[in-house]
């Protein structure tokens, strides 16, 4: 007999104005998704920005030592990108003068 798997998935119930549920269903609709997946989504991004923006950071005195070190030497260029910025933009003539 085949076992049935154990549901890992947890309601969320929300009392919210008119207003905001319609809005909610605007946006949903839309991007063709559902109000509770587009909720979800919204509310999971949410969720991982304050995580990632709060995220605590350990190290040694060594370990800082040597990070500020590493942000107080002058910056090396980049030969791509130093490349890059000296192209033409799409928009801009060949006979253009370029500094």
């Amino acid at each position: 007999m085949a076992s049935t798997a154990e549901r890992k998935e947890h309601p969320i119930s929300m009392r919210l104005p008119e207003a905001d549920v319609a809005m909610i269903d605007r946006a949903a609709g839309l991007q063709g998704r559902s109000r509770t997946d587009f909720v979800r989504n919204a509310a999971v991004r949410a969720a991982e920005d304050v995580v990632m923006e709060t995220r605590l950071l350990r190290m040694s005195q060594e370990g800082f030592a040597e990070f500020m070190a590493a942000l107080s030497e002058p910056a090396a260029p980049v030969p791509e990108m130093v490349e890059v910025t000296k192209r033409l933009a799409p928009w801009e003539s060949e006979k253009a003068p370029r500094d």
